[in-house]
């Protein structure tokens, strides 16, 4: 492989691992916002949050694979407290009380973070398995990116198999299509939701577990990917995981592909294939009314 073609298929590698990551966040955020319609502006520091409880569970125990069990646990525990305590009183008064709400509970986990890591960045340590390069095509290319990219194809099947070939998706799917007849057949709604809140902050805390070692973990990583992962949910269309998995991967490559060529304008990528997106479709590629 020449070296110009090397240079096109590991950014294209690169952009997709991102892309990966960015389906993890959006992919929670997608249920949340998308299939609850909870507006949830804190989802992406509770993907930062992730990022620090693993560092803290990595430096304890030595063992990033504890990191990445434990700390999305302790992300969807955190996660389920801020629905049963606050958003469960608050969603009822409509979407503008969730966004006061959840941007004050956003800013809440950021100083908590600084107060007790304080705010340089912080690294994680990938086990040795996961260290070193593949040779693909003559490419070398990192271990841990490959790893990063099967787990999101992981989780995206994962999810699919329980939203839509188990009973928890049907019930989960017919709450949010008519949640008073759902309710009137003795289920019960407030349970449901709690427990799809929470599998949307673990996916979240998987996001957060995986970009650690890749960004490192510091007070402004919230921030840096947050809003992509709010445009791939709109993009892809509420409610739609197939979507938000497409668009995801574009982004990544739009991201990866900007970077290398026009670097000053890689940001408005992603934004400008958004407008042209909802111009024509405005409930997104796989949204419906």
């Amino acid at each position: 492989m020449d070296p110009t073609t090397s240079m096109y298929v590991a950014q294209g590698i690169h952009g997709i691992a991102y892309g990966m990551i960015l389906f993890l966040i959006a992919s929670g955020l997608n249920i949340i916002f998308g299939m609850m319609g909870i507006l949830n502006l804190a989802h992406a520091s509770f993907f930062m949050l992730a990022g620090y409880f693993c560092y803290q569970v990595v430096v304890i125990t030595g063992s990033f694979w504890a990191g990445l069990l434990l700390a999305p646990v302790f992300t969807a525990f955190f996660g389920i407290l801020l629905e049963r305590i606050f958003l469960r009183r608050v969603s009822a008064h409509g979407h503008l009380g969730e966004l006061i709400l959840t941007l004050g509970i956003g800013q809440v986990i950021l100083s908590f973070v600084k107060v007790i890591w304080g705010t340089e960045s912080l690294s994680v340590q990938v086990p040795p398995i996961l260290t070193g390069s593949l040779s693909l095509g003559g490419l070398n290319y990192p271990v841990y990116r490959l790893f990063v990219i099967g787990m999101a194809l992981a989780v995206m099947v994962f999810m699919m198999l329980i939203l839509y070939r188990t009973r928890l998706g049907k019930i989960v799917r017919a709450a949010v299509s008519d949640r008073d007849m759902v309710s009137a057949l003795g289920i019960n709604i407030p349970v449901v939701f709690m427990c799809v809140f929470g599998i949307g902050t673990w996916l979240a805390g998987i996001a957060g577990v995986a970009i650690a070692p890749v960004l490192t973990v510091f007070p402004g990583l919230a921030d840096q990917v947050g809003m992509d992962a709010f445009i791939v949910v709109v993009t892809g269309g509420f409610g739609s995981l197939p979507g938000a998995f497409i668009v995801a991967i574009i982004f990544g490559l739009l991201n990866s592909y900007g970077i290398q060529f026009i670097s000053g304008l890689a940001p408005v990528l992603m934004v400008g294939f958004m407008a042209i997106v909802l111009a024509f479709k405005p409930n997104g590629l796989f949204g419906v009314k």
